[in-house]
Formats: structure tokens, sequence, C-alpha cells
């Protein structure tokens, strides 16, 4: 009996460790794991010798490199990704995975039909782009952004050629 009641008690303690075990393993971040949230940039310190870069996928985070051997990230889109620093040799020196989380500003969504719509409220609520909004707001504001840019760059560039 006293046989009997141990391993009871030993396979419901390996059953709670096994149904435990995956929250325990997300509670805390892994130190190789670079977070940012999306529409946000964070800058990470690599080895000098970092010549290239991989990103495993570019619609989730964007990386680039800058002299000194400092990375800037953006997180594009939710999820997870990874990047791979090389030197000239080809040799791995860096192999980390990017977490793209979430906003952290105050969001209220608001759906009309099929069509959502986000608002950043921080203090007063305004329309911001969010993946996943409806096509028509979204489609807009990113073609007046590139259109914004572009038109800066051009203007940028006339003032410094030289007049004739």
């Amino acid at each position: 009996m006293r046989i009997s009641m141990r391993a009871r008690y030993g396979f419901r303690s390996l059953a709670i460790g096994l149904v435990l075990w995956p929250a325990a393993a997300f509670a805390e971040p892994s130190g190789n794991a670079v977070a940012v949230n999306v529409d946000q940039a964070k800058l990470i310190r690599l080895p000098g010798r970092v010549a290239t870069i991989v990103v495993g996928n570019p619609l989730i985070a964007d990386v680039t490199l800058q002299t000194g051997g400092v990375m800037v990230v953006t997180g594009k889109g939710y999820g997870a990704t990874n990047f791979i620093a090389m030197d000239r040799s080809g040799e791995i020196l860096v192999d980390r995975i990017i977490q793209v989380e979430g906003p952290t500003d105050q969001l209220v969504t608001v759906y009309r039909g099929v069509e959502r719509e986000s608002y950043s409220c921080m203090p007063i609520c305004q329309r911001r782009v969010t993946l996943g909004d409806g096509e028509t707001y979204f489609k807009s504001t990113i073609d007046q952004a590139g259109s914004l840019s572009s038109q800066a760059s051009g203007n940028a560039a006339a003032a410094a050629k030289p007049a004739n």
C-alpha cells in the first residue's frame, strides 16, 4: 500500500511538473533573446569584426549594422525570428532570437464591421497605423508617409545641389 501511494504521489508530481514546465520556461526571457516592441528600435552591441547580418524573417524585424559594431533592431511585425552575424570568413559570431511584442502605449481598438481601427490613447486618443487595421486607412497613411519622405529627400537633394 505504501508503494502504491508513493507511486501515485510521484506520478502526480511528474504530471504537475510537465504541465507547469512551459509556463516556467516562458516566465523569464532567454538571455540570448532580443525583445523589441513593434514600431520601435533597440540598439545591440555586436563584436567589432561583424561583416554580414542575416535576418530570418524581415517582415518581423529589420536590422541595420552601424559603424563600431552597433546594430539597430526595428520591430516590424509580431512574432519571433532570428539574426545571424558573421565575419568576413563566414564564421558565425552571434545567433540570437528577436522577439517582437505589441506596443507599450494604451491602445483602443474599434471595429466597424470587418474594418479595424487602432487609437493610441496617451493621454488623448489619436488614430495610429497598426498591423491588422483596415486596408483603406492603412494604405492611405503608408502612401502619405512615403510621399512625405520622398519629398523631404528631394528637397534635401535640391538644397545640397550647387546653383549654376
